[in-house]
């Protein structure tokens, strides 16, 4: 089974302003809703692509329902812990003559409730997929993937990371099957600005060397390149289309590179080509992406780089 742990989900509210003008009254002219949070993006992307997932994470109050009750609708599993104090959030997003945002502060976790998160994971068996994305809410320990990994070490578990910075640098000692920085974020952990696919594949390796297993470098529309554990350099560029959403791009990229390992048996360029055609198809959509249009990219560009 492939597990999604989303620690801070969130309800998107996505609205449209022609001219916003602070101080006024501002009306909508389009607007929408979805479920946010990278875990959940990544389930509901496994779920368009025909693949079960089981996701994880915290809720609360009545937009915990709203975030339960939308999982089901996109496909997935839900097994999210009701915690008892304030309330899921919702993050609001501005499309006007420039792009604001306002997020929302999330609930309280407490020790007791984060403990029954440890003990879901702790069933967790051998061959399962744990995918660990996104950041921590303020009120939970700045450690928690590496404790999580910590106490699923002795399991034949394919974890996979995609998170920033420290978040991730700190969990490479337990060596997660796979991490996805993209070319910024990689250059950004050893200071330095990489321009080069040489100068990523050198970088992508000093993460191996530091424990990560699989390095999956998305570069926007340069497409990604993925070093695998055994060394090999695979690149692939991006399909070409028009860019509409960048939102759960990334996280559309490891879904679809999770579902092309899995159902190719463990072919890394099959992965790369199913999870490049995901993140693309994701970016020149409104929403994430659906299976039909990221299986016509894949069939396209499979054709084309074959």
């Amino acid at each position: 089974m492939i597990y999604t742990v989303t620690f801070n989900p969130a309800i998107d509210y996505v609205i449209k302003v022609d001219n916003l003008t602070l101080g006024e009254i501002n009306r909508t002219t389009r607007e929408y809703i979805f479920c946010g949070g990278k875990g959940i993006n990544v389930s509901h992307v496994l779920a368009n692509l025909g693949m079960e997932s089981v996701g994880l994470g915290f809720i609360a109050g009545f937009t915990g329902d709203v975030i339960e009750k939308g999982a089901k609708e996109l496909g997935f599993a839900p097994d999210f812990i009701r915690v008892r104090e304030g309330m899921t959030r919702i993050n609001v997003k501005v499309k006007s003559n420039e792009e604001s945002e306002i997020n929302g502060m999330g609930p309280v976790i407490h020790d007791d409730e984060l403990q029954k998160m440890y003990e879901k994971l702790d069933e967790l068996q051998d061959g399962d997929v744990l995918i660990l994305a996104g950041s921590i809410p303020a009120t939970l320990p700045s450690d928690v993937y590496e404790k999580i990994m910590e106490r699923l070490q002795e399991k034949d578990i394919r974890i996979v990371v995609d998170a920033t910075k420290d978040l991730l640098l700190n969990v490479l000692k337990y060596h997660p099957f796979l991490i996805k920085p993209n070319n910024h974020e990689l250059g950004e952990m050893f200071g330095v600005v990489l321009k080069t696919n040489d100068e990523i594949v050198e970088y992508a390796k000093k993460l191996q060397e530091k424990g990560a297993r699989n390095v999956l470098v998305s570069m926007a529309g340069d497409g990604a390149i993925l070093i695998t554990e055994a060394g090999d350099v695979h690149v692939t560029p991006c399909p070409k289309g028009e860019v509409k959403n960048s939102v759960g791009a990334g996280d559309s990229m490891v879904a679809g590179f999770v579902t092309g390992y899995l159902r190719s048996n463990g072919d890394y360029n099959e992965a790369l080509k199913m999870g490049t055609a995901a993140g693309s198809a994701t970016a020149f959509s409104e929403d994430v992406a659906t299976g039909e249009k990221i299986m016509s990219l894949y069939e396209t560009f499979l054709l084309k780089t074959q």
